[in-house]
Order: structure tokens, then C-alpha cells, then sequence
């Protein structure tokens, strides 16, 4: 098992809780950042919003793109997974800025390929808001330009949303065939996607067999399309404590949330502009992408217990989140880390491919190809007319910081 964790982008995961004592300054994620790695975690979620949907629309907010390209220059093996939204960012320059964040963390970027949910943002941002299936089409075609312009110098492309003509990036990625792709959601449209073009799946917090059941299913689509696993990852909320009262005291604390707090017109924006398997509540949300439903809740060995759950499940990694973020870290990684041993060590657990030096990191296995046979690189790769022949399975899919 790998632990990830979410990076406080917006300053918490609390929409009732004003101050969760995590600044919303570069200064605090770095050295959160720094001392994660030092006490056993190996990656890093970092969100991607304009605007501050935990704690308000007027509170501040991180950059995502230039918080991970610092992030990179300061960390040492740390995989840094950053959301990107295929809406807000024209697909050939922001394969040219992750190709050289790729570089400055020596193979350690890796995507989190989100569709938006955010009407307002969008809106105040000057961006068009499409609906969530034309969301994908968009999205699809995003991922053949950004494969395409990472594989291939001289790539064109002539389609419905985007238009690239003998493009040209240099330097391409260290991570090959490309940093590795993730996606999550709970739409038919995201999974047969994501199942057919992903190298892994992330997941909101729920159940070990309700999260089971998504694997299965996960794995059933991957298999008879002839491609190799795909990685799994849960977000989760931790709370570990040893008395029952202390438990529950932080509970109550954390799940409450009122209409007309800062966060609830968000929450309801999201809830429509999402297609969800199931309903979720307004104490669910109280927690940032459904966490508590994890159940990392109780004593170390309660904890401990739940994992194995989750692991026999099939999940590889958790994006953990906490608050305090950094004193709740510490407390994990105490309590659990040490106790669990690692099936793999964390320079080589993501999916074990090689940078282009030669170095191991969280990057994609082999490219394969449709046909499902497997190689080192991906095959010729050519587009018009919005169609591709001979190229990679249409991109990795869509996931909002794991949306529908």
C-alpha cells in the first residue's frame, strides 16, 4: 500500500471550520511537502481550482501548475500528481509546461485529468461552460493532442475543439512513454474511457466493498479490452485516536455544516453538475470528496484493520486527508506506516516505468496499443480530421478531483 495525501491548496478540507491552522501560503506546503517524504509519504495530490470551493469563493486559493513546479525543485522522490482541467488549458501548452516540470522533479509529474464541474468559476474566469457528455468530447480530444505533441514532433491535428499543425516540443518528458495519466468518475461515459485509456482510477471515499465493486468492474472493462491493470486509488479522511470520546468529539467537530456557510452554494453546483452512483449527503460533504466514508476512523489498530480491508479490495494507494493536515500526518504515519509493510518500495510503486534516464518513478507501464500488444514506445501517431490512425487509446478520461 502507498499513501498519498491531498496537498491544502485552499487552506483545509472543513467547510464548517473556519481555521484549520494550514495557511494558505507556498511557505506551508513546502514544508509540508519536505517533511511528508521524510515520514512515508510518496505522493501528492495537488487540486486545481480558480476559486476556493472549501471555504468560499473569496478566500484564497493556490495556483496548482506553478505550486508543483516549485514543489518539484524542492522535493526528492515524491510523485507529484497534479489536476489539470481540460476546459481551462489549451492541450499543447500544457503538455509543453508539464514536459519541463517532468524534468525539474527527474520523472516524478504525473496528471489527474479532471472535468469541470464549476459553472461560476468557469463564468468568472472567461471560460465556456459545456455540459458534462460535451465535457468529455472535449476531453478526449485533449488527450490526443497532449499524447500526440509528447510523442511525436511534426504532430498535427485537425478537430472539432482543437487544431494543432506540425507541432514541435522539446525537451519531450523524462517519464516514457509519458507521465502517467489519472482519472476518476462515476458516469458510464468516464468509466468507459477511463477503462480504455488510463493508467489508473481514482475514487471517492467509500466502502472497502463498495470500492471493491468498482475495481471488479474496473478490471472486467480492462480485460476485455485487452490492456494491463490499471493502478487503483480511494481518498479518505483520517481521524486516528485512542479513546472513544476523543473520536467522537472530532467527529461532531467536523460535520457540521450549515446553509448559507461558505462552501454550500458550491456543494450544491457541484452535486448538479456531477452524475454520481449514489446520493451525498450534506454531512458527506462536509469533508472534501466524500473522505469519511473511508472509514480511517478509530484506534491505530482500527486504522490498520481497515487498510488490510482495502487492500485485499484491490486499492494501491489512499490520497489521504486530515486537519491539521501536518500534525495529522505525523500522527498516521506514526500509527500506521511503520506497522504496514510496503509490497513495493515507493521510488517504483506508482506503475514502475523508467524516466528517459533510466530511473525508475510513478510514470506508466509499457505503452500499449490497441491490439493490446505491448512495446517500449508508443506507435506511429497521426491525426486528421479530428480522427486518429494508429495512435494510443483516445487519452485517459476524466476525473474531477475525482468527479462524475
Amino acid at each position: 500500500m502507498r499513501y498519498g495525501y491531498w496537498m491544502p491548496v485552499f487552506g483545509g478540507w472543513l467547510r464548517n471550520v473556519e481555521e484549520e491552522n494550514m495557511p494558505t501560503t507556498w511557505d506551508y506546503v513546502k514544508k509540508l511537502a519536505i517533511r511528508s517524504e521524510q515520514i512515508g509519504f510518496d505522493l501528492s495530490l495537488i487540486a486545481e481550482l480558480y476559486l476556493n470551493d472549501i471555504k468560499g469563493e473569496q478566500a484564497p486559493s493556490l495556483d496548482a501548475w506553478s505550486t508543483t513546479a516549485a514543489l518539484a525543485a524542492v522535493t526528492q522522490k515524491q510523485e507529484l500528481m497534479v489536476a489539470v482541467r481540460p476546459t481551462f488549458h489549451n492541450p499543447a501548452l500544457l503538455a509543453k509546461h508539464a514536459a519541463n516540470i517532468d524534468h525539474i522533479s527527474n520523472g516524478r509529474l504525473t496528471l489527474n485529468v479532471v472535468s469541470s464541474w464549476w459553472r461560476d468559476e468557469a463564468t468568472k474566469y472567461g471560460i465556456a461552460f459545456e455540459q458534462h457528455d460535451d465535457r468529455y468530447a472535449r476531453t478526449a480530444e485533449w488527450l490526443t493532442v497532449l499524447n500526440g505533441v509528447w510523442n511525436h514532433d511534426g504532430f498535427t491535428f485537425q478537430g472539432k475543439y482543437y487544431q494543432v499543425t506540425n507541432n514541435t516540443l522539446q525537451p519531450k518528458p523524462l517519464s516514457r512513454p509519458r507521465p502517467a495519466l489519472y482519472a476518476g468518475g462515476e458516469s458510464e461515459a468516464a468509466k468507459d474511457l477511463i477503462s480504455t485509456a488510463c493508467d489508473g482510477y481514482v475514487m471517492h471515499g467509500d466502502t472497502p466493498e463498495t470500492i471493491a465493486r468498482r475495481i471488479s468492474d474496473m478490471k472486467e472493462r480492462r480485460e476485455k479490452k485487452g490492456l494491463p491493470p490499471l493502478r487503483y486509488g480511494v481518498a479518505a479522511y483520517s481521524i486516528i485516536r485512542n479513546k472513544e470520546s476523543e473520536i467522537k468529539a472530532e467527529l461532531t467537530r467536523i460535520t457540521t455544516v450549515q446553509p448559507g456557510s461558505p462552501g454550500y452554494n458550491n456543494y450544491q453546483q457541484w452535486l448538479a453538475g456531477t452524475q454520481l452512483e449514489q446520493k451525498v449527503s450534506l454531512e458527506d460533504y462536509s469533508v472534501s470528496n466524500r473522505g469519511l466514508r473511508s472509514g480511517l476512523v478509530g484506534s491505530p489498530a482500527q486504522v490498520q484493520d481497515r487498510i488490510a480491508e482495502f487492500e485485499q479490495a484491490g486499492v494501491d494507494f489512499f490520497l489521504l486527508q486530515c486537519s491539521p493536515q501536518l500534525e495529522e500526518m505525523e500522527r498516521f504515519a506514526d500509527a500506521v506506516i511503520p506497522s504496514i509493510p510496503a509490497a513495493t518500495s515507493p521510488s517504483t510503486a506508482a506503475t514502475g516505468s523508467t524516466a528517459a534516464t533510466g530511473s525508475t518513478t510513478g510514470t506508466p507501464p509499457p505503452y500499449t496499443t490497441a491490439t493490446g500488444s505491448t512495446t517500449g514506445t508508443p506507435p506511429p501517431y497521426t491525426a486528421t480530421t479530428g480522427l486518429t490512425t494508429g495512435t494510443p487509446p483516445p487519452s485517459p478520461s476524466t476525473t474531477g478531483p475525482i468527479t462524475g
